[in-house]
């Protein structure tokens, strides 16, 4: 029994951090349909990011809040620059930038960093509770923490706020939205801002788990998010968060009962492929034309709050 406690609280945990990172890319690609592969490369710069920022201030809060806002910043600026110029490409032209800008920035971080990583001159969150016979790192506790706080604060965003209604309007309906006056440019920016702030949360914390960055850190988790979006369903928020925890699950109990058949990682491959064989179009994903009550008001408020911001 302490076993499978262990190995889901363990599974939680990675699916926290997964569900962080994709749920940018799945923002991008529900947004613009484009397969944001440099998105691990904001990972990887935030990692790097708020370990200097600790080690030369000592203050681990300052490191992750200023690599979210520097990587956020990025984001940005890698919409503007790589992205906005080429959107009325065929699809294939935004995805080989994706991944040039993805070796971009590995071998960026490589060449600034070195080939082998760095380390926290005093890890962060250092310790461990024990709880029903489980013991659990304080960096575990608040990896669980963060992406409580940064996905719920995300959600009352989306549906709360006339900002996250108009964000949510141009997802579902970007024509009908920019008619009503969203300005979908503004709008792609924070999807990348927001999108890349997570990244790079999710960076430091891994960062923090390991006490170790390194440039090739992000290598592994841009197809473990490929693997998530498709089985959420490509561009489901919802979706996304599900499968991360699904995922996270799956290889926590996969790495102990099929070690002998399949490694860690090679678990999400095998299990994005069982999924496609049975439901194509992903685990939540539902008919591409049919829009429910909520989107359809939530459009009608984006709408109004457009209105209401035009200058008399």
């Amino acid at each position: 029994m302490s076993l499978i406690l262990n190995l889901t609280a363990q599974g939680l945990i990675n699916g926290a951090i997964y569900a962080l990172i994709a749920i940018g890319l799945a923002m991008v690609f529900g947004l613009l349909r484009v397969l944001h592969i440099a998105h691990a490369g904001m990972f990887a710069l935030g990692g790097y990011l708020g370990l200097v920022i600790t080690n030369a201030t000592g203050s681990f809060a300052l490191g992750l809040v200023g690599s979210m806002i520097a990587v956020a910043v990025c984001g940005m600026v890698m919409y503007r620059l790589c992205y906005e110029p080429i959107l009325d490409q065929p699809p294939y032209v935004p995805l080989i930038a994706s991944v040039g800008m993805f070796l971009a920035i590995e071998e960026m971080l490589r060449l600034v960093f070195g080939d082998h990583g760095l380390s926290y001159r005093v890890p962060p969150l250092a310790g461990a509770i024990t709880v029903a016979g489980m013991r659990i790192k304080f960096a575990e506790v608040a990896v669980l923490v963060m992406a409580i706080i940064l996905l719920s604060a995300l959600g009352l965003f989306a549906t709360r706020t006339r900002i996250g209604m108009a964000w949510r309007a141009t997802v579902s309906e970007p024509r009908m939205a920019a008619s009503c006056g969203i300005s979908l440019r503004k709008v792609r920016f924070l999807n990348f801002a927001i999108g890349s702030a997570f990244a790079a949360a999710a960076g430091v914390m891994v960062g923090v788990l390991n006490n170790l960055v390194e440039p090739s850190m992000g290598a592994v988790p841009s197809y473990k998010a490929l693997a998530i979006i498709v089985l959420g369903g490509l561009g489901s928020m919802g979706g996304t968060l599900i499968a991360s925890l699904l995922l996270g699950l799956i290889e926590a109990f996969g790495a102990t009962y099929l070690a002998n058949l399949l490694d860690r990682d090679s678990i999400a491959f095998a299990a994005m492929l069982c999924v496609l064989l049975v439901k194509p179009e992903g685990l939540f994903s539902g008919p591409k034309n049919q829009r429910s009550l909520l989107e359809r008001l939530q459009l009608k408020g984006a709408a109004q709050w457009a209105l209401t911001k035009r200058p008399s």
